[in-house]
């Protein structure tokens, strides 16, 4: 199974910093788990600035706080990802809530206020529409 590599640890988030999950190092026991950092994947650095998805009509578009469209560099990332899972054959990706490419049930609403809104990141969007089942952390461990 693929993994936000932020959730093992590695420190790939956008401050810098990680989002270590112990159950998902727990996983590592029994699951063969496969780290990826779709933004990383893109191109952005680590640190980088703040990303949130806004809605202009029917069109996600993702913009830093400062308001620079990194849009590509957000589908790059998905695209690159996908390729890393069909070449493992993997047909699944745990994911980090919330964020801009791997929310798979709510974002930021794109105003940098902390508002949530229903919908998917750009890469969590893209895997799924390819094929691959993706889940949350708060999804996965709900049980």
């Amino acid at each position: 199974m693929l993994v936000s590599a932020c959730l093992l640890g590695l420190n790939c988030k956008y401050s810098g910093g990680n989002n270590l999950d112990e159950r998902v190092v727990k996983l590592l026991e029994k699951e063969n788990l496969v780290p990826v950092c779709p933004e990383q994947l893109g191109g952005l650095e680590t640190p980088r600035i703040p990303c949130e998805i806004v809605m202009e009509g029917d069109e996600k578009k993702v913009v830093n706080s400062e308001g620079v469209n990194l849009t590509e560099v957000f589908i790059r990332g998905a695209e690159e990802t996908l390729k890393i899972a069909k070449l493992l054959k993997e047909d699944s990706i745990l994911l980090q809530p919330r964020s801009p490419s791997c929310g798979s049930r709510q974002i930021y609403d794109g105003t940098f206020t902390g508002k949530l809104i229903d919908g998917e990141g750009i890469a969590a969007e893209f895997l799924r529409e390819n094929g691959i089942k993706v889940y949350d952390t708060e999804e996965y461990f709900s049980d």
